[in-house]
């Protein structure tokens, strides 16, 4: 399929999916890549892992992390 073909296609669409369509689509433009993502996630653990051990912050079990979201929900 090509280019033309999908535009006149989208085009026929209602409104509403063709801003889904848009969304999706800039969203696709804007997100990183899966290596960038990596690297980023990489760069973030290693950062927090510093962090933990400097003594910069303090580790929170993920009991006391549900809790307090639970009682910001209600």
């Amino acid at each position: 399929m090509n280019l033309q073909k999908i535009e006149d296609e989208a085009l026929h669409l209602p409104r509403e999916e063709r801003a889904q369509l848009i969304q999706r689509l800039v969203l696709s433009l804007e997100s990183p890549s899966e290596e960038e993502l990596r690297s980023d996630c990489l760069l973030e653990a290693r950062r927090r892992s510093k962090e933990l051990d400097n003594g910069s912050v303090r580790a929170v079990s993920g009991e006391d992390v549900m809790r307090k979201a639970k009682a910001l929900i209600k």
